[in-house]
């Protein structure tokens, strides 16, 4: 079906404004600006920016923003009173595109316990407010407050004086996340009955927080009912348990496009890195198993899951992780993999192995993977060196010496012995690990690039053994290495040679293809 034929749904991200009321989820103006450049490169249609009436520094973020994000609409956020109006006017000044977002409490709850207002009273602000607002604002948001517990008729008559007054997007929400699908998706239904031109020359707006755990669910209910703008954030973060996921609507739409017959203009590639930017920013962990960017959305340890995504990658995932910006999926090794999951790491890693070596390694894979609940690249290099091959030794460490002086850069003397040949480098570095792998440098004339370094107690107490792990990369290949000493310089010096051992005996294979 053609994308033009479809019916398009507009994303309103609005993770800088309902998202940082998150606790602790504060952001600084810069910190903002930096989130909304991301959102702009994610090809969202509007960007809530804040709440310019609340604080100095909330008015300069929205300013910020304003006069620096230029392809989003941008939005602020204002009560019903003239005050927070003119803020946003003055925020908004230089924005390219700008709209004003005003909202005011509905529910007879809110009515009666928060606002103290008879119906006519809130009829009367909605009018009013809106309808002075237009001498600032072509384009005007109204979002009657608690909207899924206002009562029906009274709702469509907040939502025409709405749009008589001259709002151009009505938004309903779920503000305490109290609505469950079917009932949501009714309510919009019966909004776009009611009120000709919802979802169409009014744009038809839902709001949905995640108190139950719908939001998604009622924010797609709505679009399938007839809402064609859905407010979200990334990663789902907002008030009490969040918002509707901004990376959950978006994909569910492009993975189930048939039904649902709508499309967004996002860019999903730039999902994964707008998450992390987020979550780096706030502060707020991504839970592993949350959908689309979560550790473990694309990640699979059972052995029948491991099995069908290496043979086909759709028998497990719907969705193609280099569409929301990954490289691929992650298989996890542990006691639940099988055989081809083992020996297509092993592949990876650079072995050729006969099916009998296969077959042995992966049985001592198995014990190991009983003792421990991740079995990383290290650990099967070393079973595969201990139970199946032996390194040569080209090179071997005879003799290491580091010195290190105030005010001096780091030394090391390093002599390495390759058969009856003993030779002898000294080279500064940065700190004495660099200054040792200078020296190996020196006397191999092997040139590597280290990508990895890792160390880790293997030992308890003051004589602990420590094992350095490490990857180089020379000519477009990476190995690994691994070395064990209570001199964690020494440790570091036998991983090194060990991974260049490895080169030198020519152990890898071609690089396999990505599955």
């Amino acid at each position: 079906m053609a994308k033009e034929k479809r019916r398009k749904i507009y994303i309103f991200d609005t993770t800088l404004r309902d998202g940082e009321q998150s606790p602790g989820a504060s952001l600084t103006p810069d910190e903002k600006l930096k989130i909304a450049k991301q959102l702009e490169k994610l090809n969202v249609d509007i960007i809530e920016a804040g709440f310019p009436v609340s604080s100095p520094g909330e008015m300069r973020a929205v300013q910020l923003i304003s006069a620096t994000v230029t392809r989003p609409v941008i939005c602020g956020l204002a009560r019903m009173v003239p005050k927070d109006i003119d803020a946003c006017r003055i925020a908004l000044e230089r924005a390219k595109k700008k709209r004003l977002h005003v909202f005011l409490a509905t529910s007879q709850i809110h009515r009666e316990y928060k606002l103290h207002k008879k119906k006519e009273e809130i009829l009367d602000l909605v009018a009013k407010n809106i309808k002075s607002a237009t001498k600032d604002f072509k384009d005007i948001e109204f979002s009657p407050e608690d909207a899924a517990r206002t009562e029906r008729d009274f709702l469509v008559d907040a939502v025409r004086a709405a749009v008589n007054a001259g709002a151009t997007v009505v938004n309903i929400p779920d503000t305490v996340g109290y609505a469950i699908p079917q009932e949501f998706g009714d309510l919009i239904a019966h909004l776009v009955k009611k009120v000709p031109g919802l979802g169409k020359k009014v744009t038809l707006s839902v709001h949905c927080h995640n108190d139950l755990g719908l939001a998604t669910a009622n924010s797609l209910a709505a679009v399938l009912a007839g809402a064609n703008q859905v407010e979200c954030t990334i990663n789902g973060i907002g008030e009490r348990a969040g918002n509707a996921s901004m990376e959950e609507i978006v994909m569910a739409i492009d993975t189930r496009r048939n039904l649902v017959d709508c499309y967004t203009d996002i860019r999903t590639e730039e999902i994964t890195k707008t998450s992390r930017l987020v979550s780096h920013l706030t502060g707020m962990v991504v839970q592993p198993n949350k959908a689309i960017v979560g550790r473990n959305a694309f990640s699979h340890e059972s052995g029948i899951h491991q099995d069908g995504v290496l043979k086909k990658r759709i028998t497990y995932e719907i969705i193609d992780p280099k569409k929301v910006g990954l490289s691929g999926s992650q298989i996890i090794l542990g006691k639940l993999s099988g055989r081809h999951a083992f020996s297509e790491r092993v592949k990876k890693l650079g072995y050729k192995l006969g099916e009998a070596d296969i077959d042995r390694a992966f049985d001592r894979f198995k014990k190991i993977a009983d003792q421990k609940k991740y079995v990383f690249d290290e650990d099967i290099e070393a079973l595969i060196q201990d139970e199946i091959t032996e390194i040569p030794e080209t090179w071997k460490l005879e003799y290491l010496k580091t010195t290190s002086e105030s005010g001096k850069p780091p030394e090391a003397i390093l002599k390495l012995r390759r058969n009856k040949e003993l030779l002898q480098a000294t080279s500064q570095g940065d700190g004495p690990v660099d200054a040792c792998y200078k020296a190996i440098e020196s006397i191999t004339k092997l040139k590597a690039k280290l990508t990895h370094y890792a160390i880790q107690s293997v030992t308890g107490g003051k004589d602990a053994l420590g094992e350095v792990s490490v990857k180089i990369q020379i000519e477009g290949k990476e190995v690994t290495g691994r070395g064990a000493s209570t001199d964690i310089i020494e440790a570091s010096v036998k991983a090194y040679l060990f991974a260049l051992n490895k080169i030198c005996a020519n152990m890898w294979g071609p690089k396999p293809s990505p599955v």
